[in-house]
């Protein structure tokens, strides 16, 4: 008999669901459901309050229904294939860091009459920047502390992490932080409610909730001087077991086997972050592959066999993504940002009638026009810093300088440099892991960015190594599927590893881009003169891009 797992992906707008036949890891049907609340990020819903500025709310119930009409939604397109009896597992990923307080019963306070109306009382969702204050307040003062922690996560909490979207809470809303027994992530409720078992998943606990599996949280003298009273966090209010992902956290409730039409004994994984899932969906379950999620921004993942401090690291976690493994994370802060950006703001008129013309895209216009170029060949050098650089400087204060433009430069000759820069950017960070010997041996690549061949080429040839596109159309969904399988284990139709999973469900690499020797020389010397600018802007002391972007904020108020 075949057997099924379904993986589940909750993105910021929508969730997808993907059932996969744990053998081959074929996708046999997908379905996605937009959330209907969608990003809570003007008014609050009931009352029509205006929100501040950077916040960002979910309604947890649009979760719930998301994921029960994605599954019915797939169950039911797949039905002259798939006997519902024959699905063992489910696996999630999830936004993170996606939190909301709850009561002791899963129940989210915002479900509640008293807290309705309370903006506080709803899930933040990840790109919630409203806990910023906080974040600079809880890395001051751990720096002062010289916590052994704080370099883990390349000296800096991020205000979309737990700790300063719990801490805003008990400041400026001390009501919902008493009232609230949890503080979870938006992934570990989902599977709470799901087979009533609470537990924490070691990737998103790790990766946002500062927690180290030998070491645990930071300490509650720590946590008393960020905020008198705040040192409970951790010891009651997030209090679990923490899971590594895959692992079985327990079987579908009877209300949810109903619900789903399922049967009770379907095993539900711990979850993972879905950049992480997709790891295990583009084919990777081991040590030396270093992983490119490239969209809007670059995710950058690599397994390791050991801890070490890599500056700028986003954080390291062991059984972060595969369990025995200890799972680094850098990232751009723009990228296929930075290129929407030029396209937007920065191209002629004349190209955007062209694009109509053509019935393109402008990127795809600008690529078509830059497919021939060699190396440098604009005559320009690019700091790829638009959204600040958060690998390996871990600097928002940062911005962008293009060097080397004349009157002859063309619109499609800054694309190409910008392509060339977030190019070197990635190769900065590839050798901040070299650095501290932990080896690169291969260069996996998943997103939207993977399509445009000349940007693939063009990293190949900066970093020389060759890089593998990810078979997997949709590798988070894979991913969690994967998870599911393990869950439910050999026993049930799954699999005994992580390991086994990618081997025998994750599809071969769509493509392969080889780096061309003969450009290499050429972008040696380019990354030589990229690095310089690096340091200068972003080490040495020069205060000229801070200096200008304080002055733009002062404009603009």
């Amino acid at each position: 008999m075949s057997t099924y797992t379904i993986g589940l992906d909750f993105g910021t707008e929508s969730v997808r669901a993907l059932l996969v036949d744990v053998a081959t890891g074929e996708a046999v049907a997908t379905a996605v459901e937009a959330y209907a609340g969608a990003v809570i990020d003007e008014r609050l819903p009931g009352t029509g309050e205006r929100l501040p500025p950077d916040w960002a709310l979910q309604n947890p119930a649009d979760w719930l229904t998301g994921l029960e009409r994605t599954i019915a939604a797939v169950l039911e397109r797949a039905a002259s294939r798939v006997e519902r009896s024959e699905v063992v597992g489910i696996g999630i990923d999830f936004t993170s860091c996606t939190v909301l307080p709850t009561t002791a019963d899963a129940t989210p306070l915002c479900e509640l009459e008293t807290f309705k109306g309370e903006r506080h009382a709803w899930p933040k969702l990840w790109k919630h920047h409203g806990a910023q204050a906080q974040a600079d307040r809880i890395t001051a003062v751990a720096a002062s502390r010289g916590e052994r922690w704080l370099p883990r996560y390349g000296g800096r909490i991020s205000s979309e992490w737990l700790l300063p979207k719990a801490l805003e809470i008990a400041e400026e809303a001390p009501r919902v932080y008493a009232a609230a027994d949890r503080f979870i992530e938006g992934a570990d409720w989902v599977v709470w409610r799901l087979t009533g078992v609470l537990a924490r998943n070691a990737c998103a606990a790790g990766y946002k909730g500062t927690w180290h599996k030998q070491e645990g949280h930071p300490g509650r003298d720590y946590l008393a001087e960020v905020r008198p009273g705040f040192e409970d966090l951790y010891s009651t209010r997030t209090a679990a077991p923490v899971v590594s992902p895959g692992t079985s956290v327990g079987t579908l409730t009877p209300e949810w086997a109903g619900c789903l039409r399922l049967d009770r004994q379907v095993a539900v994984a711990a979850p993972i972050i879905d950049a992480h899932a997709a790891v295990l969906g583009g084919g990777v379950a081991g040590p030396g592959t270093f992983v490119m999620m490239m969209g809007t921004s670059t995710c950058h993942l690599l397994m390791a066999k050991a801890e070490r401090p890599v500056e700028g690291m986003a954080g390291v976690v062991e059984d972060g993504i595969v369990p025995g493994y200890f799972a680094y994370e850098s990232g751009q802060a723009a990228v296929g940002d930075l290129f929407a950006w030029f396209a937007h703001h920065a191209v002629p008129p004349a190209y955007h009638a062209e694009a109509s013309e053509r019935d393109v895209s402008v990127q795809a216009l600008l690529t078509s026009k830059a497919e021939g170029f060699g190396p440098g060949s604009s005559g320009l050098l690019v700091l790829d810093w638009w959204q600040g650089n958060r690998s390996t400087l871990g600097r928002s204060d940062l911005s962008g300088l293009i060097v080397g433009a004349t009157l002859s430069t063309r619109a499609e000759e800054i694309f190409h440099a910008l392509v060339e820069a977030t190019a070197f950017g990635t190769r900065a960070i590839v050798e901040s892991f070299t650095d501290q010997q932990l080896p690169v041996s291969s260069i996996v690549a998943g997103g939207g960015l993977t399509r445009n061949a000349m940007l693939m080429q063009v990293y190949a040839d900066v970093t020389g190594r060759s890089i593998s596109v990810a078979g997997a159309p949709q590798a988070s969904a894979l991913g969690a599927a994967m998870l599911g399988a393990v869950a439910a284990g050999p026993a049930a139709g799954g699999h005994d590893s992580l390991g086994t999973a990618v081997a025998k469900m994750a599809p071969p690499p769509a493509q392969v881009y080889q780096p061309v020797e003969a450009n290499r020389q050429t972008y040696d010397l380019l990354y030589r003169e990229y690095k310089r600018l690096y340091d200068h802007f972003g080490r040495g002391g020069n205060e000229i891009m801070r200096l200008l972007r304080g002055m733009r904020r002062r404009g603009a108020e």
